[in-house]
């Protein structure tokens, strides 16, 4: 999937699943998948078991086991970025200014970081 316009530690708003209307930040991204994992978004139930054990004089813990919540990927086209400047979940633009490439909001024309 070539052209990916979300970035790492963008804020994203989710347009449709169980989480829509619902705002992270992008942890991962996959382009060749078509996947971000987005920070408090489609959390699973996991069932993680206690491991190891830990040597006498050993500085490494033990893993607590349990249920844990887990981040899920999420598919790239049912997330928008969502504009610093405006706060609205837009499309991104691209614009070569001077010697740079720079991403812009496509509704209110001001640049991303």
């Amino acid at each position: 999937m070539p052209g990916v316009d979300i970035k790492k530690d963008d804020t994203v708003r989710v347009i449709s699943g169980k989480d829509r209307g619902r705002e992270g930040r992008v942890v991962r991204v996959l382009p060749r998948e078509g996947r971000v994992m987005v920070d408090g978004v489609a959390l699973a139930k996991k069932h993680q078991r206690s491991s190891g054990r830990r040597a006498r004089g050993s500085s490494q813990q033990l893993q607590q086991g349990g249920i844990i919540d887990a981040e899920m990927f999420v598919n790239i086209s049912n997330v928008q970025v969502v504009c610093t400047a405006c706060g609205q979940a837009t499309r991104v633009g691209h614009r070569i200014e001077g010697d740079r490439k720079v991403r812009f909001c496509r509704k209110c024309e001001t640049e991303m970081q």
